[in-house]
């Protein structure tokens, strides 16, 4: 498994100052990572103040769009 190449995912308005198509976050970003390295993104965690916290927090899940 890996990224399709070469591939542009989503689309900015026409200044390049926001994301208008396929918008994603920092946390689907190192939800995707994290899968193509084969680690489940929703069992690692890690505590922080008494709290134990996921990498992704609640809101990452993986781009499939993006894989090969």
């Amino acid at each position: 498994a890996g990224v399709k190449a070469p591939f542009s995912y989503g689309a900015t308005d026409e200044f390049g100052y926001q994301a208008i198509e396929n918008v994603t976050t920092v946390y689907e970003f190192h939800a995707t990572i994290l899968h193509l390295l084969g680690l489940d993104h929703k069992r690692l965690s890690y505590y922080h103040n008494g709290l134990e916290r996921r990498l992704t927090s609640v809101h990452g899940s993986v781009i499939h769009d993006v894989l090969a």
